[in-house]
């Protein structure tokens, strides 16, 4: 009798699942819902790339399943080359952190740039770390600063102190304090601790009119859409 009762609740848990996006999908199964996990395991097995980058992101974290960074990777590179960008720049830092996958600075690069031409902002901010340090690509502090500022300009603090970094040290862009204040300045306002400290750093080598413009600059800044 239980064992009747209790598949008749997963079959009821089953059909509801079915109605559900697979990022509500993956809200219930995080939690244990054992019939939105199985529904999203079955679209993800459909070739759904977005059940599969929800499943890959519980393997990856152990939420709802055991913890497995092998089976996170699977399922992201079946979304990456169905050319989700999701998957593409998960799949690109477990490559760059050697998590799930042998660690390859080469293949890292070639997923973020997949994800970062697809507007991916903190693919863009990666891909733009990697040129910075030469990881899996020649150093080229010009194409640090393009990728950079593609996930600066749309609003990324991790792009924004990488921006305002280069800008300070004059590294593929002008040298321009003024610029770097107010990227750091933007990047600050968001909680990003660096760029809370280049700014507070720089402000010591700035005059008060040239702080005024970097704070001018910040107030009229808007996000590219």
């Amino acid at each position: 009798m239980k064992a009747t009762v209790f598949a008749s609740i997963l079959w009821v848990a089953v059909a509801v699942a079915q109605q559900q996006t697979p990022y509500e999908l993956y809200l219930s199964a995080k939690d244990g819902n054992a019939g939105a996990l199985e529904e999203l395991k079955a679209r993800a097995q459909q070739g759904v790339a977005r059940a599969q980058d929800s499943l890959a992101f519980m393997y990856q974290r152990g939420e709802g399943v055991p913890k497995d960074p092998v089976q996170a990777a699977v399922w992201y590179r079946k979304a990456a080359e169905q050319g989700d960008a999701f998957g593409e720049f998960n799949l690109g830092w477990m490559y760059r952190e050697g998590n799930g996958v042998l660690k390859d600075f080469v293949q890292a690069v070639a997923w973020y740039r997949k994800a970062a031409e697809q507007g991916f902002a903190q693919s863009q901010a990666n891909l733009g770390r990697m040129y910075g340090s030469g990881e899996g690509v020649a150093k080229d502090a010009g194409q640090a600063a393009v990728w950079y500022r593609k996930a600066a300009e749309q609003g990324l603090a991790d792009g924004q102190t990488g921006l305002a970094l280069a800008y300070s040290a004059g590294e593929g862009v002008p040298k321009d304090l003024v610029t770097a204040y107010m990227w750091a300045n933007l990047a600050a306002a968001q909680g990003n601790e660096m760029g809370k400290e280049a700014r507070d750093a720089w402000e010591k080598q700035m005059t008060p009119a040239q702080i005024a413009e970097g704070q001018k600059l910040s107030r009229e800044w808007k996000p590219k859409q």
